[in-house]
């Protein structure tokens, strides 16, 4: 029997304007989340309005959180399953993904101090995660020949680091040669995704 999860899904490009294929996927992913009796929150990083940090000050600042990102720490801390949608630029997450994880992601909300570890302690614990990442290149060369070094950092580094386990990942490759038929074949594979993750 399946066990019903808060699911936020993040939708990262960084465009606002035009609607991408990270879209269709995302609304897909939620579509099947929302048919299987999950509660679903959505967020779309490119409606939000949001500075790079410059410093480790600002960065350990609580204080500091532009208040247009409150709303994404509180979806965040409430849910228990994140996805996060993306495009693959420059072998890596768009600037805008990165610089919103870097001012969410803060200390005080994603890690906690103690004293005996200089690393802290995990404060997202007991959430899982997928991330969902589309590129032109066959995702087979991305993940063998290149090693998908790039979504392993993020995996290792940044969601593993504040306590995400288990991360899965979708790699949806060769995105300008995608016709009609192929991508529904992925909105539906995505809407299985979203009835059956983290169940």
């Amino acid at each position: 029997m399946s066990v019903l999860r808060r699911v936020l899904v993040i939708e990262g490009h960084p465009d606002p304007e035009t609607r991408h294929l990270n879209h269709e996927l995302a609304e897909a992913y939620a579509q099947g989340a929302v048919e299987a009796g999950h509660e679903v929150r959505r967020l779309s990083i490119a409606g939000l309005d949001f500075p790079l940090l410059r410093s480790q000050k600002q960065w350990q600042d609580p204080q500091a959180l532009p208040p247009a990102l409150k709303p994404a720490q509180d979806d965040i801390a409430w849910c228990e399953h994140l996805v996060l949608f993306f495009p693959l630029w420059l072998g890596e997450m768009p600037a805008l993904v990165k610089g919103f994880l870097e001012q969410v992601l803060r200390p005080g909300f994603a890690v906690e101090a103690d004293g005996a570890n200089s690393i802290g302690q995990k404060a997202l614990k007991g959430r899982s995660a997928r991330l969902v990442v589309t590129m032109g290149m066959p995702a087979l060369i991305y993940r063998w020949y290149f090693r998908a070094h790039s979504l392993k950092s993020l995996e290792r580094n940044v969601l593993g680091f504040v306590g995400f386990a288990p991360i899965e990942e979708t790699l949806v490759g060769g995105t300008d040669q995608i016709d009609a038929k192929a991508l529904a074949g992925w909105q539906a594979k995505m809407r299985r995704l979203g009835r059956n993750d983290g169940s």
